[in-house]
């Protein structure tokens, strides 16, 4: 072993300079000032067999190269060629030793390194050598996931799909620098694209505000570049507004604002300043005043968080298994055993719908072919024919279906159904109003049939018959035969016919989503005419059709005897049911509850928390029907409550999305005031703290209800797959602080239901788990749940609700314009434990998840175990979570229930 000269290896800087960061590290000699501000040369001389050997090194940033080995006499004159000579050592017998070597003068150079005594500009050299050689390879797996500007979304199609942009936005051969951000596919983030643009082009010197086609493809290469290196150094020099190789506090808060912008998140944007001395704290701990590369690598480097990466490393095997499990289709399966088995999934998903439609189609073949026939063994058929029997069949499952379509609707009735019987077992209850909307097709068919025959068949054919045939018909119509057509049209018969039919397709046409949601264009005349409220109004006018029902089914031209006219006895029990419900609800509804607090939040959604009316119980999942007389003395509109049947207040959230919604928010914004520092929302009033708006009065409000939905039957299951897209989440809310008042009153999980429910005590409280995934587009949304998740992350010591907050404004997590906001959020959790977008200590995640990983990390946590999939939000997402429901339960031994809500 060769002992170091003077007991350690003499270093020595021998000059800086400028130099291209296109220029190539390469083995030369020394050769004056060929370095840069990130490169050194160093001198390490070591002795061996009496032997002075001296080696130079070129440092750069991001690698030692040997630039000349030479021996040196003890006066210290050199007798040996440099690399680009003849070397002074052999190879072949000197190999050995010289590896040793070189090894002692890295070590060496490390101690030089470390040294308290070294000058700051070597400190600063040497730091980010070290950096560089402390990346491992798991932490540069996960940072080849970040900074790609090119995405799944953003032109990862080729450049032949960027060439064909170009062709199509290009002006005189050249595209312009305001279409860059389209052409590359990087549409919704201008600002951003153009950003990236400007560094492209300072980069390469480029002063023009267009770019050529070899210029784009230049630039597209740059970005598709797989390179980790190449993308940090691109968002670098977006960054480097003025090229110095640093990166100061106000263009850190440049690029926040920018990140920001790109996301859709103006609260980052606002509190730039105070984000950017978190960054500048984190990176510049020496107060330098400005990061360099290394930095913005290492903060990138250390971005996923230890949490998070202790949770993958412990569901690493779970996840194993779960990629093995048989989840994709079988190929080998032939066409006929395919759909053979597609058919048996779907009746065993759907054999509660199935058994009801079919019972339902059943009875009304059955009434049609029975009445058919009846009315051919006739003598009107004589004249008449088959349009006389289609006729009278048509218009037997016509009073079957119109005394059907109004059970449905009695919600009173079936809430007491599904509450205090089994039924629901066997009975789809869930799908009320989707029944209620079948009926209604069936009922649109059975009018067409009758009327449609009455009018354009058994009335003419009547009028042409020979007066041997009328014969046969002067019981039914008279001696005299019927003048003309109008005389059928006139009477009794006829024109409470007509008016039906009319009544009818009004309601049954406003009723569909095109109108009632109102999605005509502005410049469509019958805009007014549509909407809520022609909905609501004209669906009222069944009272005037049942009416009419009644007289016609009493004045018929073909019956005369009272028993055989059999309409009333389809109608009476239907009719006094759900006149009973009205009834009911006009009692009930009768005193009005007491506003305690009013919270408007962003996203344009009221809160409205108000006195529980006495022996109100309801069940989380439920709804309540809302009447605010200052807005409309007619209307009532349906909400889910947010509040758990524990809680001594009852709570909706109202997103604004109408006429009768946005007059609400504002009858009730006039009573709040600012919202004060540590308080959610935009605007708050509190009576029961005396916090109003000028002692403001809050205006009336009723309640009807409650009323069952398809999220109260979350008890049943051990564990709960939670799913809220937007104002969605409301009654999956409360079903959260159900579960968590049950922990909270120190029952065990599994135990018997808390109180405020009707029959506690008897019902057992099944839920062992509960997973809650909330999707929201703003992130203003996470101020309507606030205290909920505050509190679920306080209480829940046994992590039994398990909360995950996705904000689908922001790109997903590895694209270059989320890249600063992913560093952020792990700065401000790590050092304050509190989530940049929630407010809360729940960490919100980027993009919408990837439900099937979801589903795979239910069913592997929870074998052998019922899980309650419980959907609220826009119907989009019902086909794939239905379809993953079904995969799950028939490919694991885990069985998915999926229930769904859709507003």
């Amino acid at each position: 072993m060769a002992d170091l000269e003077a007991g350690t290896v003499a270093a020595t800087d021998l000059g800086n300079s400028t130099r291209s960061q296109d220029d190539s590290a390469s083995l030369i000699p020394n050769s004056g000032n060929l370095g840069s501000s990130n490169r050194s040369t160093k001198i390490a001389r070591f002795k061996d067999d009496n032997e002075l050997v001296e080696i130079t090194l070129d440092v750069q940033r991001d690698s030692v190269a040997i630039q000349e080995v030479r021996g040196v006499d003890e006066g210290g004159s050199g007798h040996g060629a440099g690399f680009d000579g003849l070397p002074l050592v052999s190879p072949s017998s000197k190999s050995g030793k010289l590896t040793s070597k070189l090894r002692q003068v890295t070590n060496g150079l490390k101690m030089k390194s470390s040294s308290k005594k070294a000058p700051p500009q070597t400190q600063q050299a040497e730091k980010r050598v070290r950096k560089r050689l402390d990346r491992t390879k798991s932490s540069a797996a996960v940072a080849l996931k970040g900074l790609q500007f090119v995405t799944a979304k953003v032109g990862n199609d080729g450049w032949a799909a960027v060439e064909k942009r170009f062709n199509q936005l290009q002006v005189d051969g050249v595209l312009l620098r305001s279409r860059f951000g389209k052409c590359i596919g990087m549409e919704g983030s201008d600002e951003f694209a153009v950003q990236v643009f400007d560094a492209l082009a300072r980069k390469r010197g480029i002063v023009k505000q267009v770019l050529t086609k070899e210029e784009l493809k230049d630039f597209f290469e740059q970005l598709s570049d797989q390179g980790f290196d190449n993308r940090l150094q691109t968002f670098f020099d977006m960054v480097d507004k003025n090229a110095d190789g640093r990166i100061t506090a106000e263009e850190v808060k440049e690029i926040i604002a920018l990140s920001a912008s790109a996301n859709k998140l103006s609260k980052i944007k606002e509190r730039a300043d105070e984000y950017t001395a978190l960054i500048m704290e984190e990176l510049d701990p020496t107060n330098l005043g400005y990061i360099e590369i290394e930095d913005l690598e290492a903060l990138l480097l250390q971005s996923p968080s230890e949490a998070a990466a202790r949770s993958t490393n412990t569901h690493s095997s779970k996840l194993s298994k779960a990629l093995s499990m048989k989840l994709a289709s079988n190929k080998e399966m032939s066409p006929i055993h395919h759909y053979w088995q597609q058919f048996m999934y779907f009746l065993e998903e759907n054999w509660k719908r199935s058994w009801v439609m079919a019972l339902w189609i059943s009875i009304c073949i059955a009434l049609f072919i029975w009445k058919f026939i009846q009315y051919r063994n006739r003598a009107v058929f004589q004249i008449m024919g088959y349009c006389v029997t289609t006729a009278k069949g048509a218009a037997e499952t016509l009073k079957f279906n119109m005394a059907l379509v109004l059970l449905p609707v009695c919600r009173n009735t079936i809430t007491w159904i599904r509450s205090k019987t089994q039924i629901g077992a066997v009975v789809p209850f869930n799908d009320n109003i989707n029944f209620h909307k079948v009926i209604a097709a069936g009922v649109a068919v059975g009018v067409a049939l009758h009327a449609g025959a009455h009018l354009t068949c058994d009335f003419p054919r009547l009028l042409h018959a020979s007066d041997e045939q009328y014969e046969l018909m002067k019981p039914f119509f008279g001696d005299k035969r019927p003048p003309n057509y109008w005389w059928f049209v006139k009477g009794t018969e006829g024109w409470t016919g007509v008016v039906m039919v009319v009544l009818m397709a009004i309601a049954f046409v406003l009723a569909q989503p095109w109108f009632r949601r109102n999605k005509l264009k502005d410049s469509n005349p019958l805009k007014k005419m549509t909407g809520f409220n022609a909905f609501w109004f004209t669906h009222h006018l069944f009272v005037i059709v049942y009416t009419l029902l009644f007289v016609h089914g009493t004045c018929l031209y073909l019956s005369r005897k009272w028993y055989k006219k059999t309409t009333w006895m389809y109608l009476a029990v239907p009719v006094v049911l759900y006149v009973s419900e009205r009834i009911l609800r006009l009692f009930r509804s009768h005193d009005a509850v007491r506003i305690q607090k009013v919270a408007v939040y962003p996203g344009n959604v009221l809160a409205l928390y108000m006195s529980k009316p006495p022996g109100f119980r309801y069940r989380s999942g439920q709804y309540i029907f809302i009447k605010c007389s200052a807005v409309s003395p007619y209307e009532w509109h349906p909400f889910s409550i947010t509040s758990a049947p524990g809680d001594d207040y009852l709570s909706v959230h109202i997103r604004t999305r109408g006429d009768w919604t946005s007059r609400l928010r504002t009858v009730f914004s006039e009573a709040c005031r600012p919202s004060t520092e540590g308080e959610s929302g935009l605007l708050r009033a509190d009576l029961s703290k005396g916090i109003t708006d000028e002692k403001a009065r809050f205006p009336k409000v009723l309640i009807d209800g409650p009323y069952g939905a398809p999220a109260q039957d979350y008890r049943e299951y051990d564990v709960l797959l939670l799913i809220g897209l937007g104002i969605g989440a409301t009654p999956l809310i409360s079903i959260v602080k159900d579960v968590l008042n049950h922990i909270q009153g120190g029952g065990s999980v599994g135990g018997t239901e808390p109180e405020g429910s009707s029959k506690a005590k008897k019902r057992p409280f099944m839920t062992k788990r509960a997973y809650f995934y909330w999707v929201t587009r703003e992130e203003g949304s996470f101020e309507w749940f606030r205290g909920v998740m505050n509190e679920v992350a306080e209480k829940d010591k046994d992590g039994v609700i398990e909360l995950h907050n996705h904000c689908s404004s922001v790109y997903q997590e590895g694209d270059a314009r989320s890249a600063l906001i992913v560093m952020l959020q792990e700065l401000q959790h790590a050092k304050k434990g509190v989530d940049i977008l929630s407010g809360t200590s729940v960490k919100t995640h980027f993009a919408r998840p990837n439900w099937r990983s979801v589903f795979k990390k239910v069913a592997v946590s929870h074998e052998n175990q019922r899980v309650g999939v419980f959907y609220c939000g826009e119907p989009v997402l019902v086909p794939q979570l239905r379809q993953l429901s079904a995969d799950f339960t028939h490919k694991t031994n885990t069985k998915f229930d999926f229930h769904k809500e859709n507003f």
